[in-house]
């Protein structure tokens, strides 16, 4: 059931919204105030790392004849690509690193290994979700317009192909990203809001598509000669891994219970405190240790990283100290568990939702008994006017769409 108002739902007057701004905006300027040498020798000591696993796996590849060699092959490359996409590619597309300055390995020129263009994926996913983050109608990653993730979608006999649908996307997860940028709601109902952007959009896919394919299935392969198949295999088999991996990662932080779901209402006039109060009720974290959190590309600190996406990373682990120490002062919940426990309710909740809501009544009032009251119950999201609110993240500089087009590297 989505939440038409966050100050209620989290029972703060706003006084309290205001207050608890004021201190996730002091966390921001504490550790910006931190950042330096030991931070950006962590990003390129990564970059260095993965690089050479790259490198270490396609060499590997030259005697792909060989079972062992074909499975290390493929394992180190899927590691490789895994860091490249989380930890490196994400963070830097989100900013983490402009700071440095360093046209290397800035946001406006990072072009990351995956047939999704970055500059599509920095206007869907920098602006769009961490804007407007699990508001129904608005935020295009609720269900990526292809599940129902939530009871205040309407049912449809669509969705009872959902569990084949979701495991279809989680194999091919890179491609479902790449088409994320795109108006296909409009596309489907013939309704294009600009066919012209549309097109170039298109382009810019299959052109991103085309590279990648021809570098892991023709380009590569070819340079082993006689093993050309079964590297061509190999590399399938490390995108494969890549794409589950990711698509796990992604869905425990956005759709265990407890992530929150948010109605257009709330965005009516929302305050800096409100955006941050709803960032914390919509994300979900998971335990692990370093190594599993670097390989998550630190997303197992969602809560974290979706009030400061465009803080390092390798800073989350301090900042989470902060942020459950005001959750505690203000009694917020803070939505964190097992990997294997998030996921499994995430998916639990893909199935369930494949079928028509029941008891949707009874549910809501077993939440209020639980002091847990929704303004308004759930409140279908209505309207096609972009709400205003004052928290944008902070984009790269050539995300598409994003108001602040300021920020390229410096010489």
């Amino acid at each position: 059931m989505a939440i038409a108002d966050v100050k209620e739902f989290a029972h703060l007057s706003e006084a309290d919204v205001e207050a608890l701004g004021r201190e996730f905006d002091q966390i921001r300027a504490d550790f910006e105030e931190k950042l330096g040498d030991e931070d950006a020798a962590y990003i390129r000591r990564l970059i260095t790392i993965q690089r050479r696993l790259n490198v270490a796996a396609r060499a590997m590849l030259f005697g792909s004849h060989r079972r062992e060699l074909w499975w290390a092959g493929a394992l180190t490359l899927s590691v490789a690509k895994i860091l490249e996409n989380m930890e490196i590619g994400h963070n830097v597309m989100h900013g983490q690193w402009d700071w440095m300055n360093d046209p290397e390995v800035h946001s406006a020129t990072w072009e990351w290994d995956n047939v999704c263009p970055a500059d599509q994926w920095k206007h869907s996913h920098n602006y769009l979700h961490h804007t407007y983050t699990n508001v129904i109608g608005k935020d295009k990653d609720v269900g990526y317009e292809i599940l129902r993730v939530r009871s205040d979608q309407p049912w449809h006999p669509y969705y009872l192909t959902q569990p084949v649908v979701n495991a279809m996307l989680m194999l091919a997860f890179e491609y479902g990203v790449s088409l994320h940028d795109l108006d296909i709601d409009g596309l489907v109902k013939w309704q294009l809001e600009d066919p012209e952007e549309f097109k170039r959009k298109f382009r810019g896919i299959l052109v991103k598509q085309a590279r990648q394919v021809g570098k892991d299935y023709i380009l590569f392969p070819a340079l082993t000669g006689k093993n050309f198949a079964p590297t061509a295999t190999a590399n399938l088999t490390a995108n494969l891994i890549r794409n589950v991996w990711s698509y796990a990662i992604i869905f425990c932080g956005h759709f265990p219970d407890g992530a929150e779901v948010f109605t257009e209402e709330e965005l009516e006039n929302e305050t800096q405190g409100e955006w941050y109060l709803r960032q914390l009720l919509g994300s979900a974290n998971f335990t692990g240790n370093r190594l599993m959190h670097v390989m998550s590309g630190s997303l197992g600190y969602q809560i974290e990283h979706h009030l400061y996406p465009d803080l390092p990373a390798n800073r989350y682990p301090e900042i989470q100290e902060r942020v459950r120490a005001l959750c505690e002062k203000y009694e917020l919940p803070y939505t964190t568990g097992s990997f294997p426990r998030q996921f499994w309710q995430a998916t639990r909740s893909i199935w369930r939702l494949s079928l028509p809501a029941k008891k949707m009544r009874e549910a809501s009032q077993k939440r209020q008994s639980l002091g847990l009251p929704r303004h308004r119950g759930a409140v279908p999201s209505t309207g096609d006017q972009t709400p205003q609110t004052p928290q944008t993240p902070p984009a790269p500089a050539n995300t598409p769409g994003h108001p602040d087009p300021s920020g390229a590297p410096s010489a």
